[in-house]
């Protein structure tokens, strides 16, 4: 299944470095999840549906330079420094240049992460899922990483629950299951005003 994310440029090279620029949508969750059997991995009690938005109304904006000339790597959001050593980002970071270096010698570069919504943060529009789906995105594009939406919805899982399910469009299904299982699917296209659940 192809992923929502849509690029706005593919990957333009510079000589001392590269960047990528995405963006993905938000969603809503319309059955929810209660609670989570695993904090760190978050892996929800239940599953859950969501409903996710027009990328063209709701949206995240990520662009992400990467450089070994760069010393550090830095996270702005909407234009203020963030805290880098979040653990949240931080178990991205590590798990996409954990997949890189299977296939590398190299150190892995540093990246500098612009991100951008164009709706208002913490406003219960899960920014976060949108933020956390285009972080993912972004850098397995810049890490020319080759991964499926399953991949793509699990990792972004680890960064923010709701994000595994902003890869998607349409009705989407978050399942429990467990760290290798636990991710979002399409159950339903956008333009369908009813679903029809079971698992």
């Amino acid at each position: 299944m192809q992923s929502n994310c849509d690029f706005i440029n593919i990957k333009i090279k510079f000589k001392m470095e590269q960047r990528v620029t995405v963006q993905a949508p938000t969603n809503i969750a319309v059955i929810k999840y209660w609670g989570k059997s695993d904090e760190d991995l978050i892996i929800p009690l239940n599953s859950s549906i969501s409903a996710t938005l027009n990328i063209e109304d709701l949206c995240t904006t990520t662009t992400i330079t990467g450089s070994d000339e760069f010393k550090e790597d830095t996270i702005t959001v909407n234009g203020i420094t963030e805290n880098i050593n979040n653990p949240r980002i931080q178990r991205v970071l590590e798990k996409i240049r954990e997949i890189w270096s299977k296939n590398s010698e190299k150190i892995p570069f540093k990246v500098h992460i612009e991100s951008e919504n164009n709706f208002p943060t913490a406003a219960g529009l899960a920014s976060s899922a949108a933020g956390y789906a285009c972080l993912v995105y972004g850098l397995s594009k810049l890490y020319d990483l080759n991964l499926n939406s399953d991949e793509l919805s699990t990792i972004g899982r680890i960064g923010s629950g709701s994000a595994t399910r902003s890869f998607h469009g349409g009705w989407v299904a978050w399942c429990s299951g467990t760290q290798e299982t636990s991710m979002a699917r399409q159950i339903a296209d956008p333009s369908l005003g009813q679903i029809f659940v079971y698992w």
